[in-house]
């Protein structure tokens, strides 16, 4: 569904990105994890069409989109949550809502999908006339997922969804990712909290100054010794080298 084969991007002239392939495949959650600064975001913005590649591919549902707007790639039904949640804090709720629907032509669809929101996040029925800005951190990342979810994507992707979150509120976003999932629609995780993004992950990548090194599923991930001594704080027995290094 997204795959991406040698893209290497930049900041003005400092490479940020070097040869990274990876690919999501559709109903998947698939995750990215890595260090700060190891390109993870960069990795987003690149798909997103914020950041031009200086060279390889990015193709998603069939199609190439690497130099294309980031409202285009939208339209295709490829939707990134950024790091930050990022809502308008002086508009309410529904309107914040409403907001990420500005490609869906026809009313209808767009009040089925704020009912639907709704259904799914009921809290933010119950603020939907308070402004954003008034929000808990936990009630925040809700509205940027129900935001999201109002563009009805295909694939979503979410930029350290569990950033500055209290435990409990960690556990609600997992379950949110989760039934994103079961409602269709594929997740592509960036996620610094390496535990959660693979106990979550179908799949998983390992990204290092701007490389992927290691890639696997996310149990075998969470197994290998090399992840859990530099992402886990802990190690597994020696013989437990499962993942593939690239």
């Amino acid at each position: 569904m997204l795959k991406l084969d040698g893209v290497v991007a930049a900041y003005d002239d400092v490479i940020c990105l070097h040869g990274v392939s990876l690919e999501v495949r559709r109903g998947e959650i698939v995750t990215l994890i890595g260090a700060n600064g190891a390109g993870k975001s960069t990795t987003l913005k690149t798909i997103s069409g914020l950041l031009t590649p200086r060279a390889g591919t990015i193709e998603f549902d069939g199609q190439t989109i690497a130099g294309r707007s980031p409202d285009a790639i939208v339209a295709l039904g490829l939707v990134q949550v950024p790091e930050g949640r990022r809502v308008f804090p002086e508009l309410t709720v529904e309107e914040n809502l409403r907001v990420g629907a500005y490609l869906v032509g026809r009313r209808t669809k767009v009040r089925g999908t704020l009912s639907e929101v709704y259904d799914r996040f009921p809290r933010l029925a119950e603020r939907r006339k308070q402004f954003a800005g008034t929000l808990s951190g936990g009630e925040q990342q809700m509205l940027a997922f129900g935001r999201a979810m109002m563009a009805q994507p295909k694939l979503l992707m979410l930029d350290e969804p569990s950033l500055g979150l209290a435990p409990l509120l960690v556990d609600e976003v997992m379950r949110s990712i989760r039934v994103f999932r079961e409602s269709g629609v594929t997740v592509f995780l960036v996620e610094q909290n390496a535990n959660l993004a693979l106990r979550l992950a179908d799949r998983a990548y390992v990204m290092e100054t701007g490389k992927i090194t290691m890639t696997g599923s996310g149990a075998q991930l969470l197994a290998d010794e090399r992840v859990r001594a530099s992402y886990l704080g802990a190690k597994a027995p020696s013989h437990r080298r499962v993942a593939q290094t690239q």
